[in-house]
This record gives structure tokens, C-alpha cells and sequence, in this order.
């Protein structure tokens, strides 16, 4: 999945759950930076990893700070395809905004990656909670797609897979399983 990005090549930056699942075809993977936005857990998730009655949280990017994930290449001819699956995915209840954003790739390049960046206006957004109320609904919490642990999971996972500390999600984790015991999920969104 590595090439010389072309000039019309469109990028999309993941962040959670598009580092284990992006379900769509991409050209190149690379690491990528992307600077004055950090993830947290600060949505409240009514489908995927909870339901209105039992909200779970799913991550989102915040202003301020930095994210390391994953950016990836997609050819311009399957964009709109990509373009329609990723705001179906993502836009379920409109809790993000769509953002064109630039990230630096690992190589150094710099291109711009389309993301979706948290709505603070939304009433699903949940900002900033302290630490072990976000543990207390993850582990309480179970959407279409499976428990909000399993996110969890699944998000430090990969990133330590991919050699990247992100320490309040480290944290989080290391609570969890302190509080809950060892974790062995599996995939999803």
C-alpha cells in the first residue's frame, strides 16, 4: 500500500476506530501528525457503542494539542464512493464536523487530510469528563456494534501497535483494567 502520491489523491486522517477498520480501499498508510487538535473520549455515542438510554463514549478530536494516526491515500476516482461511506459512517447522528485539515506524514511530506473533528455544540458532546467517570461509562456501555470496552481496547491496541503513546487514552485503559480486569475484545467500529 505504499506510492508516490499523485496530485489529485485525496487523504483521509483516522484517528479511532478507522485505525483497526477504515473499510474502504486506500493506495499508501502512512503515520501521520496532526497538530492543534487532540483525541478524547468526548462524544457521547447514542448507536455505535451505546444507546440514548445508556449513552457510551467514542472518541473525537478536540481543539488544542496534537494526534498522531494514521493517514490514508485515496485514489480520486474512488473519492466519492470513499467521501459517501465515511460521512454515513461518521455523520450517523451529526455529532462531528467534516474538516479538511493538514497533517504531516511520517515521511515529512505535508498533505491535506479530510477528518472529522467534534461538534462542542452538539448535545452529544461531552468534553472533557474526568477520568474515571469516562471509565465508568465505557464499561456500562453497549451499542449496535458491540461494548464501549471493546473500543477502547481496540483504539490503545493499535496505537501501541503502531509504536504511539497517546497518555490519556494509555491511562484510561490502565484504569480500566485495574478497576475491571484484563480486556479481550474484538473488532469493530
Amino acid at each position: 500500500m505504499t506510492g508516490d502520491a499523485g496530485r489529485d489523491d485525496k487523504w483521509v486522517f483516522g484517528y479511532g476506530s478507522l485505525l483497526w477498520r477504515p473499510g474502504f480501499t486506500c493506495e499508501e498508510r502512512a503515520q501521520a501528525l496532526l497538530r492543534d487538535y487532540h483525541r478524547s473520549f468526548c462524544i457521547y455515542s447514542h448507536h455505535y457503542r451505546g444507546t440514548p438510554e445508556n449513552p457510551g463514549l467514542v472518541l473525537g478530536l478536540s481543539a488544542g494539542g496534537e494526534c498522531h494516526g494514521m493517514a490514508f491515500r485515496v485514489k480520486p476516482q474512488n473519492w466519492p464512493m470513499v467521501k459517501a461511506y465515511l460521512d454515513e459512517r461518521e455523520l450517523v447522528t451529526n455529532t462531528y464536523i467534516p474538516a479538511d485539515v493538514d497533517v504531516e506524514l511520517a515521511d515529512g511530506r505535508h498533505v491535506i487530510a479530510h477528518t472529522y473533528v467534534a461538534d462542542p455544540s452538539h448535545p452529544q458532546y461531552a468534553g472533557n469528563l474526568p477520568m474515571r467517570q469516562a471509565a465508568e461509562i465505557i464499561t456500562a456501555a453497549y451499542g449496535n456494534v458491540g461494548p464501549n470496552l471493546e473500543y477502547l481496547e481496540n483504539t490503545v491496541c493499535h496505537l501501541d501497535q503502531m509504536g504511539i503513546v497517546d497518555p490519556p487514552l494509555h491511562d484510561l485503559m490502565d484504569l480500566v483494567r485495574r478497576e475491571y480486569g484484563q480486556l479481550n475484545m474484538g473488532a469493530g467500529i
